[in-house]
């Protein structure tokens, strides 16, 4: 994650495009998947498993779009991971209300440890939890060597209130079709012009999100040993923004009888929409598949 650092004191105009809300599949079967974007990414980035899981599986999926995404910069960034987890569990609270049989939770990034929170809040509902290339430490081998010096310094006032980082390839993605075309619009936008966030996210990331992340995976990570339900993490080897370590860090603390990690070869981030989206698709159904027979047995 090579970084350039901007610093915005006049904010971003009300020409900040909205993105086109919540993604929701209605099944064939019993069953839902609620999936999780990224942080500053879009539900959009999450639509090849929704289908795969919808069309081919047979799943209800729900896809619903993170407190202030879609809104001007100068929103989201004020907005605190409390607000995500609650625009989070507003949508889980519904979904459990008009759907039957199991409900599995995944996100991306970020949007995998708000899958755990779920787990953590509601055990007897969550029935597994698929988290894909969940984010604890930035470690990833395209992170800058100084970052971790220089990040801390940037969370602090009165930097984390108007600075923030633009991403340079590859993007977190290794498909070179893909990359091109976000890095067209990323080159193009400028930090007064996110028109196109809805498909792509936000090419800029505040710094103070960071810090809001930083919070979320200090009260996080303390209560992994509560986490009971199965839990699957798959992540590339050759993730660009995140190690290996963040799925190795919370397989050995989750006290799930069900666990697994799955790692890539062909992938970087964005697992959900990079080279082997399918293979991502299809461990997940298996892992599903797999909790739903475990249940059964015990049943």
């Amino acid at each position: 994650m090579a970084v350039k650092f901007f610093f915005n004191t006049r904010g971003t105009g009300p020409e900040a495009g909205r993105s086109d809300g919540n993604l929701v599949l209605t099944g064939r079967g019993k069953g839902a998947v609620f999936l999780i974007h990224g942080l500053t990414g879009t539900p959009n980035e999450m639509r090849y498993l929704a289908n795969f899981l919808n069309k081919k599986k047979g799943y209800t999926v729900i896809c619903p779009r993170l407190a202030n995404h879609g809104e001007p910069l100068t929103v989201l960034k004020k907005t605190t991971w409390q607000e995500f987890y609650k625009s989070v569990r507003d949508a889980f609270v519904t979904a459990r209300k008009t759907t039957s049989g199991p409900i599995f939770v995944s996100g991306l990034s970020m949007g995998a440890l708000l899958s755990l929170l779920l787990a953590l809040e509601f055990p007897n509902e969550v029935s597994g939890v698929s988290c894909l290339s969940p984010t604890l430490f930035y470690d990833g081998w395209n992170v800058p060597w100084y970052s971790p010096f220089l990040l801390p310094l940037l969370c602090k006032p009165p930097f984390k209130y108007f600075s923030y980082f633009k991403e340079e390839p590859p993007y977190g993605i290794k498909n070179k079709a893909l990359q091109k075309k976000v890095h067209k619009y990323y080159t193009a936008a400028s930090i007064h012009d996110i028109e196109n966030a809805a498909e792509y996210g936000y090419p800029f990331f505040p710094i103070a999100l960071l810090h809001q992340l930083k919070l979320l995976v200090k009260y996080l990570v303390k209560l992994f040993p509560s986490i009971s339900v199965p839990v699957q993490l798959i992540q590339a080897k050759e993730d660009d923004m995140t190690s290996v370590k963040n799925s190795t860090f919370i397989y050995e603390r989750v006290n799930s009888d069900i666990k697994e990690i799955v790692l890539l070869h062909n992938s970087y981030h964005v697992i959900t929409a990079d080279q082997e989206r399918d293979t991502v698709a299809r461990k997940m159904d298996d892992f599903f598949r797999l909790v739903i027979e475990e249940a059964n047995i015990k049943q």
